[in-house]
C-alpha cells in the first residue's frame, strides 16, 4: 500500500503534485487553528456562530502566501534543510496577517495567546509534513526506479575527512550519488567526537581502523578545502598507513572561482605531498614587467609556458602573443584562455585584453623578428625548447637548432625590435650536465650572458635566466606516469632506487618565474629554491598508498602493484644539481637566489656558434658534442652518441 501510494504520487503531473499540497496546507490551516483554541481553553473547541468565519479566512490567506513563496515549486524528495527558513517566512506572514484579521473582526472573547499557539502549532504541521514526504519518497523513489538495488552493491563506503561545513554538503551530496556512501566522519576537533552530524558520527582519526573493518571502508575523502598544504601533507602522512583509497575536495580558490564544485572530488594533489606551502608572491615584482605591457610567450601550449600564459592574463598586460609549433597545443591553450577571459569580463576592474596566437618555430628567426617588431613586444618569456632528456639524446641536432639556436634567435629578435625584457626557462640540468638536454640549455644560457656582457648602445634588453627543476605534473614529469601505471594495474617503473629530484608545483613555479624576471640587471641567472630532495622510489610507494593498494615484493606477495627497476636512461642523473659553483646570493625574495657563474666572452661564443651550425648541417654530431663538452663547462656525457641517423649510417 506504501509503495503503491508513493508511486501513484511520485508519477503524479506537477500540477496534480501542487494541489495535493494545497489541500494539505488548507487542512492544517484549518486543523492548527481549531488546536490553538482548544489548547487556549482546554477543551474540545467547537466554533460558536461568527467564530465560522475565521476558520473559511485562515486557508484563504495562507494559500497565496504560500504560492509567492514558493512553497508549492520544490520538489519534495529533493527539499533541503535551508528550505525551512522559506517556511519559516510563509507562516510567520500568515500568522501576523491572520492575527491583524482576527483582532479586526470584531468578535469578542477571543485570547490574544491564539495567535502565537496557532503560528506555533501551522509552523510544525507545514515544516515536519514537507521533511516527512522528502524522506518517504526519496525512499521509496530510489527503490522503484532500480537505483537503490543497482547501485547499492556497488557503492563504496567512504570515510569524509573534516565534519565541517565543507565535509556535511559533501555527505549530503554523495547520499544522492550512485558512487560513494558515506559511513562516517574523522575530525581532528575532540569536542565534535562522538556527536553526530546528518546522522553520521564523529570519529577520531585512530578510529578509522575500525571503521575500515566494521564497514568496508575503501576510500577516505578529505573535505579539508581551507587547510593549508602542509597541513594537508601531514593528514595525508597519518593516512598512508591504512589501506584506503585517498581522494580530496578542491581546494576554495578553485570553488570560488567557479573552476569546480564543491562536492567534484579528485586524486589528492600530489602537491600535498611536499607538505610546503608556497610563499605569497610579491604583487609589484609579478606586475612589473606585465602590467600594461605586450607579453609574448614561446612555447604558449606546453607544460610550463601555458601556465605561465594563465597567471600572466591574470596581470591585465595589454596584449598576450601565444607563440607556439604544435597547432594543438596552441588551439588548446587559446581556447583555455579566451574563456577565462569571457569569465572575467563582467568584473569593471578588468581591462580589454587581446590575446594573439601565432604559429611559428623559434628556429625560424625571420618570422620571430617581425611578430616581435608587429606586435611591439616589450616582455618575452622563453619557454620554448626540447626537454625530454632521452628524446633529445636520439635527435641531438634539432635539440641544438630549437634549444641552442632557437633561443640565439629570439634573443637578437629582442634586441632588433627593442623588447624591454627577455627571460629564459632553464632547467637544473645545465649544471653539469650529462645529458645532451642540459648541455644545450646551459649553452642557451651562456648566449644571454655573453649578449648582456657585449651589449652597446643599442642594446636595450634586459636578459634574465631561471633555473629550476623538476615541475609537478608537467608532460615529462614521472607522476602522470605513475598514475596511468597504478591505473593499469602496474608495474610501476623506477629507472633506479637512489635516484633523487627537486619538485615544485607548475603553478608555484610560474609564479616565481615571473617574479624573478623582474629581478634582473641583465645577464642574471636565477635559481629557485626547490626545497628538499625527493626520492622517486618513495613517491612511486607514496602514490600506490595513496591508491588504497598494497605493493607487491618478497615481504607482501599478495599485493596489487609491483615495482619494477629499469635501469638510468641514456643521459640521466642520479642527482640533480642547481648550481654551478657555490658563488650565490640571496634575494628580496626567500624561495629566489642570483648565481654567479663563469660565462663566455661573445666572440668566442659566436665562434663556437658557427662550428656548431655547420656541424650540424652535415649531421657531424661528434663534432656537435666536442663543441658542447669545450663551451659547457662540467659537460661529461654519459652514453653514446645516439642519433638515429648517426647510428643508422655507422651500422651500414
Amino acid at each position: 500500500m506504501r509503495v503503491t501510494l508513493a508511486h501513484w504520487f511520485i508519477t503524479c503531473s506537477r500540477r496534480t503534485k501542487a494541489f495535493i499540497l494545497i489541500g494539505a496546507d488548507v487542512c492544517f490551516a484549518l486543523l492548527s487553528l481549531w488546536a490553538a483554541f482548544s489548547l487556549r481553553w482546554g477543551v474540545y473547541y467547537v466554533p460558536k456562530d461568527q467564530e465560522w468565519y475565521l476558520f473559511a479566512v485562515a486557508p484563504m490567506i495562507a494559500v497565496p502566501i504560500f504560492i509567492k513563496l514558493g512553497l508549492y515549486r520544490a520538489i519534495i524528495r529533493y527539499i533541503e534543510i535551508r528550505a525551512l527558513w522559506t517556511i519559516i517566512q510563509a507562516v510567520t506572514f500568515y500568522a501576523l496577517l491572520f492575527a491583524f484579521v482576527l483582532y479586526e473582526s470584531g468578535i469578542k472573547g477571543i485570547p490574544r495567546t491564539v495567535s502565537p499557539l496557532n503560528w506555533l502549532i501551522m509552523m510544525s504541521l507545514v515544516g515536519s509534513s514537507r521533511f516527512f514526504a522528502r524522506w518517504w519518497l526519496s525512499e521509496i523513489y530510489f527503490d522503484l526506479s532500480g537505483i537503490k538495488s543497482q547501485t547499492d552493491c556497488r557503492k563504496k563506503n567512504v570515510v569524509i575527512y573534516g565534519a565541517g561545513s565543507a565535509g556535511v554538503q559533501l555527505a549530503s551530496a554523495l547520499e544522492h550519488g550512485r558512487e560513494f556512501r558515506p559511513v562516517a566522519f574523522i575530525d581532528d576537533d575532540e569536542l565534535l567526537h562522538k556527536r553526530k552530524v546528518n546522522g553520521l558520527r564523529i570519529y577520531p582519526l585512530s578510529s578509522l581502523s575500525y571503521l575500515i573493518d566494521r564497514h568496508k571502508v575503501t576510500d577516505v575523502l578529505l573535505a579539508i578545502p581551507s587547510a593549508s598544504r602542509s597541513r594537508r601533507g601531514e593528514i595525508i602522512k597519518l593516512l598512508e598507513s591504512y589501506a584506503v583509497h585517498i581522494m580530496s575536495m578542491p581546494g576554495l580558490a578553485d570553488i570560488a572561482q567557479g573552476k569546480i564544485t564543491f562536492d567534484t572530488l579528485q586524486e589528492v594533489d600530489i602537491g600535498d605531498l611536499l607538505g610546503r606551502d608556497p610563499v605569497e608572491p610579491d604583487k609589484s615584482l609579478l606586475s612589473a614587467n606585465i602590467a600594461g605591457k605586450v607579453v609574448m610567450v614561446t612555447g604558449a601550449g606546453g607544460s610550463i609556458g601555458s601556465e605561465l600564459c594563465r597567471q600572466i592574463i591574470l596581470l591585465q598586460p595589454s596584449t598576450l602573443v601565444l607563440f607556439e609549433l604544435c597547432e594543438f597545443a596552441l588551439y588548446a591553450i587559446e581556447k583555455e584562455l579566451n574563456y577565462t577571459l569571457t569569465n572575467r569580463k563582467a568584473r569593471t576592474d578588468f581591462k580589454q585584453l587581446n590575446i594573439i596566437a601565432v604559429l611559428g618555430s623559434v628556429t625560424n628567426a625571420n618570422r620571430l623578428e617581425k611578430i616581435c617588431s608587429a606586435f611591439k613586444v616589450q616582455t618575452i618569456y622563453h619557454a620554448a625548447a626540447y626537454k625530454h632528456v632521452p628524446m633529445v639524446e636520439k635527435n641531438p641536432g634539432e635539440a641544438v637548432c630549437n634549444n641552442i639556436f632557437g633561443t640565439l634567435h629570439a634573443a637578437q629578435a629582442a634586441i632588433k625590435t627593442g623588447v624591454e625584457t627577455f627571460v629564459l626557462i632553464s632547467t637544473d640540468k645545465a649544471v653539469r650536465p650529462t645529458n645532451t638536454m642540459g648541455a644545450t640549455k646551459r649553452f642557451a644560457e651562456l648566449i644571454l650572458q655573453a649578449l648582456s656582457l657585449a651589449g652597446d648602445t643599442h642594446n636595450h634588453t634586459r636578459f634574465t635566466m631561471v633555473r629550476f627543476g623538476n615541475v609537478l605534473g608537467s608532460s615529462g614529469s614521472v607522476v602522470p606516469l605513475f598514475r596511468e601505471q597504478i591505473a593499469r594495474g602496474g608495474p610501476v617503473t623506477v629507472t633506479d632506487e637512489r635516484i633523487i629530484r627537486y619538485f615544485m608545483t607548475i603553478p608555484e613555479a610560474a609564479q616565481l618565474v615571473i617574479q624573478a624576471g623582474a629581478m634582473g640587471l641583465g645577464g642574471d641567472v636565477f635559481v629557485l629554491d626547490m626545497g628538499e630532495p625527493i626520492k622517486i622510489l618513495d613517491l612511486a610507494k607514496r602514490m600506490i598508498h595513496l591508491s588504497g593498494l598494497e605493493i607487491k615484493d618478497k615481504d607482501h606477495p599478495d599485493g596489487e602493484i609491483e615495482i619494477h627497476f629499469t635501469g638510468l636512461r641514456p643521459g640521466e642523473k642520479l642527482y640533480e644539481e642547481l648550481l654551478i659553483g657555490d658563488n650565490v646570493s640571496k634575494t628580496g625574495h626567500t624561495r629566489i637566489m642570483r648565481a654567479e657563474e663563469q660565462v663566455l666572452p661573445w666572440q668566442q661564443l659566436e665562434e663556437r656558434l658557427s662550428a656548431l651550425q655547420l656541424a650540424v648541417n652535415i649531421d657531424d654530431f661528434a663534432e656537435v658534442r666536442n663543441i658542447l663538452v669545450s663551451a659547457v663547462s662540467g659537460f661529461v656525457p654519459q652514453c653514446e652518441i645516439g642519433d638515429v641517423l648517426w647510428n643508422q649510417h655507422r651500422v651500414q
